[in-house]
């Protein structure tokens, strides 16, 4: 196995790309016209955060990923990511980020002062919001965008989503300044019946740090399906670096969501890489739950149908520029819209291409109504 040390890594594998002119995909089928227009593109991602396997042939290639493609993206983000972090170290409190490069997590009990969060539940329950649905498995995932018209009438909502504190750590978890994208989050799980959720695996949702965070607005206890987390596993070991190594040689034949680029591990291969077990987060309401998902994490599977309800928000940006801000989705018209946009640039694709959306439009719900897809 080859290692990629550092920047010149990541150059010899692109020399080789470029002399093969992308003239074969990973199977050794020769390239379509199509897929040759594509490949400029396709090159080009390597210095994204692009992360699929499947769909892009260059970042999938075996050989490529042999020869340290997929190792060298994940050691030179690592590295930018550290020097980035440094520079907002000072937004954070010592203890804060202690705690951080220690679990990769941090858990924050009564979050919001009280008469805060009551009025909070109140905007958030007990009425109906446009709503998407995704199913995967036995578990059904509602969201409600929050643009700027829905928060200009909720404003406990609205000082969640604006709260420097919550804003300076997931900044400085993932190494990045910029605009999270937030919304309300409703996880709806049956006990039987269907696949199993896959989101129940432990998994790494990327190749590099990225940040989500959960504002829960009811208990979460044992059997309610709550967040699972390995503590310690943001960091990146020698043992993490070999497993990703052989991860990558075989991630398109694996399928699923490691084809993706969203790595499954089993609990038993925790302690080859140099962790330990991972835990359940149990917490009261008005808990908030900020996580490196770089670090391995899942879902707990429940014994009971379950309901939980949550401010949930995320933040992943380009691993490879060195800057922490400029952040485009912070522009005014964008900002606090972006998950409005998306979706709408998700339907259009399905009309025009055929690309289903996953997140499925159910018209307007309560957050805890019962399911709709």
């Amino acid at each position: 196995m080859t290692l990629a040390n550092d920047t010149g890594d990541m150059q010899s594998a692109l020399t080789f790309v470029a002399r093969r002119r992308q003239r074969r995909t990973t199977t050794g089928k020769t390239m379509t016209p199509y897929d040759i227009l594509k490949s400029p593109l396709w090159l080009a991602e390597i210095a994204t955060q692009a992360k699929s396997f499947a769909a892009n042939p260059i970042l999938g290639s075996s050989r490529l990923n042999e020869r340290g493609l997929h190792l060298a993206r994940v050691k030179i983000a690592a590295r930018m990511a550290e020097a980035r972090r440094k520079r907002l170290a000072r937004r954070v409190d010592a203890a804060d980020r202690a705690a951080y490069e220690r679990d990769g997590y941090l858990v924050k009990e009564n979050f919001l002062p009280v008469e805060t969060f009551r009025r909070l539940r109140g905007e958030v329950f007990g009425r109906s919001f446009p709503a998407r649905e995704m199913r995967q498995g036995r578990t059904v995932t509602r969201m409600v965008p929050l643009p700027v018209s829905l928060l200009a009438v909720m404003p406990a909502t609205r000082e969640v989503v604006e709260s420097p504190f919550l804003r300076a750590a997931m900044h400085y978890m993932s190494s990045r300044s910029g605009e999270p994208t937030f919304f309300i989050q409703t996880v709806l799980a049956e006990a039987q019946g269907r696949k199993p959720d896959p989101q129940t695996d432990l998994h790494a949702d990327t190749f590099h740090s990225t940040v989500k965070c959960w504002l829960f607005l009811e208990d979460v206890g044992p059997d309610d399906g709550p967040f699972r987390f390995v503590p310690g596993s943001h960091r990146l070991t020698e043992e993490r670096l070999g497993w990703e190594y052989e991860q990558s040689l075989h991630a398109c034949e694996t399928g699923g969501h490691t084809a993706l680029g969203s790595f499954r591990v089993k609990p038993e291969e925790l302690g080859a890489l140099g962790y330990g077990d991972p835990i359940a987060v149990t917490v009261p309401a008005n808990t908030l739950v900020i996580a490196d998902t770089f670090a391995f994490h899942g879902r707990t599977p429940s014994p009971r149908p379950t309901v939980r309800v949550e401010i949930n928000g995320n933040l992943r940006r380009n691993p490879f520029l060195p800057w922490t801000g400029l952040d485009p989705v912070a522009l005014p018209g964008i900002r606090h819209n972006q998950m409005n946009l998306n979706m709408a640039w998700a339907d259009f694709r399905e009309r025009r291409w055929g690309k289903k959306n996953v997140w499925r439009d159910v018209g307007e719900t309560a957050v805890d109504g019962p399911v709709m897809v």
